[in-house]
């Protein structure tokens, strides 16, 4: 529904230069090494996940994925969901601020609106959360971030065609002490933060968790004209953790957060500026402020006879504010602003077999209601703004609904073959009730779609011998359509929803005692019915989204290399990606035309192109990254000097493939860079992010480039307390 929403790369990565939100037990084992330095054979750590609601070896699962420890995400420089791109492969992120486009191996979001959900859900602490804005919300006093890549048709369900994102905080710990950490920062750009947690075990059977991060720095923009706004970032976030288990079989786990992202505005110009990014012109006012709450309550109780029954329940509310300049420039005046609420209610409920015997399932149910409201007067795009004949206004609610169940079955026919069926039936739902006032004409939308598909999972599963494990699967996903807003056309006809079918091999090995361990992939995907923006079909001068007729085929292999010898350690990854689309014949709503276009049929002309062959949005051919570290062991601590690299290579924003409008985002090749002392209870750091200041074009909308951030460094001292 929402046409105008405008995005920043800017938003999460302007505050990449603080994460120390890791968990105490890995720092504490790092201050007891720096204490007693002696020489230790390190092995890799057995890595878990749990996205599937029950708690497996990632090497020996059917699963493509990264799993990020807390340690890991602050040594990788990871504040907020645009820095993964650099850490994995198949991933991009293209952030414009109130949303983003979250696309793995291709598959994710390409329109920027309400009404076009996501296909990379993420989830934080079990509940999946906004689907669309709030992209800013930071990582800290995190446990663990997983990423899997491919439909997740099962488990996650009617958003996560491209894959999903589980981000789990710490837990509170009944049985510790009275731990936790204080950490602050400083670096260029005034920067300044502050964050920290702390464990309080209460009683033998309760105990809570208190954690904070807030940031403060200036602008990286020199913006001229009539306004020079922008001013920096102040940023607040805090949560509290309880958990209750008064016997081995009752868990009682309750946390919620609440955040304050004020990133002042979202500064951009046009695509094809000549001029240095950070130095860019405006005349209206820029706005970006989110304010939401999140609360998540899980209760797991086992039965006698050792069936586990979860209950995961979700309360979700928050209102995101922007204002532009929506002609990027100090010469024209047109402008946009929004003030959105947005509100959500989840429950899930599972019940899960023992992990033990040949015969294992789950059984779940799903049910979520979503609904945004855009009030009276509070989305205005103007052209210029103040009067009826020179605006665009909306204002109404757009609810949404989704049922789901779900489940899974995984036979051992021996020790070794594994048979895993998952299967999960959606059903969505979606209204408009809206007014538009269309540059004086009143335009009224009350309309309603649904959609359903049964989605999941066949996987056979054959651990070769103990170190070598290999899987072949079938898997599925949807993506619900949604509805087009009147232009003084009729009742416009929705866009229907998206199909994903992934066929994929995999080999996961552990090599030298299991100092070595690989993950290699090949997958194949028929994309169907991609939701596309294009000019509308009868009428191109106005903007229609719906769907390409033919099947889009997107294929590629991934990597992915963990080392540790000695005080060695690294890790790779890297992905190569073809996609094409079939037969699709579109006008670009960006250029004046006449004349119908089939999607179908064409017939090709100046206007009507058929883009049969061009390749996937936001689907670059290679990605690729590597970070490396080693400990000095020192008479007095461990000092850790480290190296990141990240490339993303070039993608296009649209798949018109248009270079003079500014279509294509170039590679994006990030360094970054710390040194690291730890001794007794205290980490002291040196950090550097995209050392080079590579001035990269981090996302391309609606006529405008927004930067991704500059080169930062600076110094973070965090003291532990256990």
């Amino acid at each position: 529904m929402k046409k105008f929403t405008l995005k920043n790369n800017l938003l999460g990565l302007s505050i990449s230069a603080l994460f120390m939100g890791v968990a105490a037990s890995p720092l504490a084992q790092e201050v007891s090494t720096a204490q007693n330095p002696e020489k230790i054979d390190k092995s890799l750590e057995i890595i878990e996940v749990t996205a599937e609601r029950r708690v497996v070896n990632l090497q020996k699962s059917p699963l493509a994925a990264s799993v990020l420890q807390g340690e890991e995400l602050e040594k990788l420089g990871i504040m907020s969901v645009d820095q993964l791109q650099f850490a994995m492969p198949s991933v991009t992120v293209n952030n414009f601020g109130q949303g983003i486009n979250f696309n793995i191996r291709g598959i994710g979001k390409g329109e920027h609106n309400s009404q076009t959900t996501t296909g990379v859900i993420t989830y934080r602490d079990g509940v999946a959360t906004f689907p669309g804005y709030f992209t800013a919300e930071p990582y800290y006093d995190i446990e663990r971030v997983e990423i899997l890549r491919g439909p997740q048709g099962t488990f996650a369900g009617q958003n996560a065609t491209g894959g999903a994102v589980f981000v789990t905080s710490n837990n509170p710990d009944i049985g510790g002490s009275h731990s936790g950490y204080i950490a602050g920062q400083v670096g260029n750009y005034n920067d300044k933060a502050l964050q920290g947690a702390i464990n309080l075990p209460i009683s033998d059977t309760f105990a809570a968790r208190v954690a904070f991060n807030t940031e403060a720095r200036d602008s990286f923009y020199d913006i001229e004209g009539p306004y020079t706004g922008d001013d920096g970032v102040r940023l607040a976030s805090t949560r509290l953790g309880l958990k209750w288990q008064p016997n081995d079989d009752l868990s009682v786990l309750f946390k919620t957060d609440y955040s304050y992202l004020d990133l002042s505005g979202y500064p951009a110009d046009p695509v094809n500026s000549e001029n240095d990014m950070f130095d860019i012109t405006a005349n209206s006012e820029m706005v970006a402020l989110d304010r939401f709450v999140r609360s998540v309550l899980n209760i797991e109780y086992i039965l006698p006879n050792g069936v586990a029954l979860r209950s995961v329940s979700g309360y979700q509310k928050g209102n995101t504010t922007y204002k532009t300049d929506l002609d990027w420039t100090s010469v024209g005046n047109s402008t946009f602003r929004d003030s959105v609420d947005q509100v959500i209610y989840s429950q899930e409920i599972n019940l899960i077999s023992p992990n033990n015997g040949a015969f294992k399932w789950i059984l779940g149910l799903y049910v979520q209601n979503d609904q945004y409201d855009f009030p009276e007067g509070e989305f205005v795009v103007g052209l210029p703004e103040g009067n009826i004949y020179s605006e665009y206004s909306l204002q109404g609610t757009n609810p949404k609904q989704t049922r789901a169940v779900f489940g899974q079955i995984t036979y051992d026919f021996t020790s070794s073959l594994q048979l895993e069926v998952g299967a999960r039936y959606s059903k969505d739902k979606t209204s408009n009730d809206v007014t538009v006032l269309q540059y004086g004409t009143p335009l009224e939308s009350i309309q309603t779609a649904e959609f359903s598909k049964v989605t999941g999972k066949v996987s056979l599963n054959w651990d070769v011998q103990k170190d070598h494990f290999l899987y072949a699967f079938v898997a599925n996903g949807y993506r619900p359509g949604g509805l087009n807003v009147d232009v003084g056309l009729g009742l416009p006809a929705p866009f229907d929803q998206e199909e994903v079918t992934s066929y994929e091999l995999g080999w996961k090995a552990q090599w030298l005692n299991d100092h070595l361990r690989t993950q290699f992939t090949a997958f194949h995907n028929d994309y169907d019915n991609f939701q596309v923006i294009i000019g509308y079909p009868d009428y191109p001068t106005f903007g229609f989204e719906l769907n390409t007729p033919e099947t889009t085929t997107i294929s590629g292999i991934e990597a992915q290399v963990q080392a540790v010898f000695g005080e060695f350690s690294m890790s790779l990854g890297m992905s190569k990606l073809n996609s094409e689309l079939g037969t699709f014949y579109a006008t670009d709503p960006r250029i004046p035309s006449v004349g119908a276009c089939n999607v179908i049929s064409g017939p090709e002309s100046a206007s009507c192109i058929n883009l049969n062959g061009q390749e996937q949005t936001y689907a670059p051919d290679f990605t690729f990254n590597i970070g490396m570290e080693y400990n000095f062991v020192l008479s007095k601590g461990t000092l850790t000097p480290r190296l990141n690299y990240g490339h993303v290579g070039e993608q296009w924003a649209t798949l018109f493939e248009n270079e003079a409008l500014g279509d294509r985002i170039e590679s994006r090749n990030i360094l970054g860079a710390q040194l690291g002392w730890a001794y007794n209870d205290w980490v002291v750091t040196l950090y550097g992010t995209n050392i080079t200041d590579q001035h990269y074009v981090g996302a391309i909308n609606s006529g405008a480039r927004f930067a991704g951030p500059p080169r930062q460094f600076g110094l973070r001292v965090m003291k532990m307390f256990f």
